[in-house]
């Protein structure tokens, strides 16, 4: 009986979230005209894109038992550094934005690692400074992109009939999964996250390998920044408000717990479209005329869901203990 219950409550945890996925899309495609359309699928792959890049770094980050609160506003400094240089074309856009990115990201993996502070006050310091370097290289106001140079292509273009940010980001997770499920690095990242002093008395690289996670986390920060520019025409220093919320959300939607451990990729992914799909249901909601949410009471409810998620996983937690 105790295998039993054990195997339920961890298959629960393992793929709870892809089955609220099908069951989502299942209740949308039921009740909404158009819901699996071309122009709805693809609309809200291309958006949640970027969300999917930031989740992605800051499921590593969170595996270890850390936290970064920095990836909104290293997003919007990528986007406004994305812009500015985009009328150089493509490319200096796109490296632009990613090393502003990579920037960041190489002082929060100094700070924690060398310089021993907490990753919530190193990074919420950061979060700060990279928000005012925002909106210091923006004069405070949105910067235009280029249109001429093409460098718009990268957020609001197709490849073979889907759009290249979703590209981009399917490229990021299978590349993510693949290092965490089967290479020496994501070994290392999991036992850090399950106990760092173990990990390191083990011999592990710890100090190392944490360091080249928020290093990834913030450049995956700056690219999520670059598609934002470039799909919406300009770069945005206040727009990346709330995203280390969603990229939190979504993470510990997928499974991965906030103590660190434990955490899958592609979970991370689920959790990324679930949360997505909310949002877009709400919409057509809205649309038919049943309900009136605006962005402020759909915030409510992107709290009120991550409070519920949380509560649930550390219930199952306590039930696979007892079932064990």
């Amino acid at each position: 009986m105790n295998t039993t219950s054990l195997r339920i409550f961890q298959g629960i945890g393992r793929y709870g979230v892809l089955i609220a996925l099908l069951a989502l899309i299942v209740f949308g495609w039921l009740r909404y005209e158009n819901f699996l359309g071309a122009f709805n699928v693809l609309s809200v792959l291309r958006y949640n894109s970027m969300f999917a890049l930031v989740a992605l770094g800051m499921c590593f980050v969170i595996i270890t038992g850390g936290i970064d609160l920095s990836v909104g506003s290293t997003a919007a400094l990528g986007s406004v550094v994305a812009a500015l240089l985009s009328p150089y074309g493509v490319l200096p856009g796109l490296l632009g934005g990613l090393a502003a990115g990579l920037a960041v990201g190489a002082c929060n993996a100094f700070i924690i690692t060398r310089l021993g502070i907490l990753p919530f006050i190193t990074t919420l310091a950061t979060m700060l400074a990279a928000s005012g370097c925002a909106l210091l290289l923006a004069e405070n106001q949105s910067v235009s992109v280029s249109y001429e140079s093409g460098f718009t292509e990268l957020g609001q273009g197709d490849f073979l009939g889907f759009p290249i940010p979703a590209w981009m980001a399917l490229f990021a997770y299978l590349v993510g999964s693949l290092v965490l499920n089967l290479t020496s690095f994501g070994r290392t990242v999991l036992a850090i996250g399950g106990n760092e002093d173990a990990a390191r008395l083990m011999g592990l690289p710890a100090s190392r390998v944490k360091a080249l996670v928020y290093l990834t986390s913030g450049g995956l920060a700056g690219l999520a920044g670059v598609i934002l520019a470039a799909q919406f025409g300009a770069g945005q220093p206040i727009e990346g408000v709330g995203w280390e919320l969603f990229a939190i959300a979504a993470v510990v939607v997928g499974g991965t717990l906030l103590t660190g451990g434990v955490g899958s990729v592609g979970s991370t992914l689920a959790g990324v479209l679930l949360l997505g799909l909310i949002f877009n249901i709400l919409n057509f909601e809205n649309g038919l005329g049943w309900i009136s949410l605006s962005a402020y009471w759909q915030s409510v409810i992107r709290g009120a869901f991550l409070l519920l998620v949380v509560a649930i996983q550390a219930r199952l937690s306590m039930r696979t203990e007892e079932a064990a």
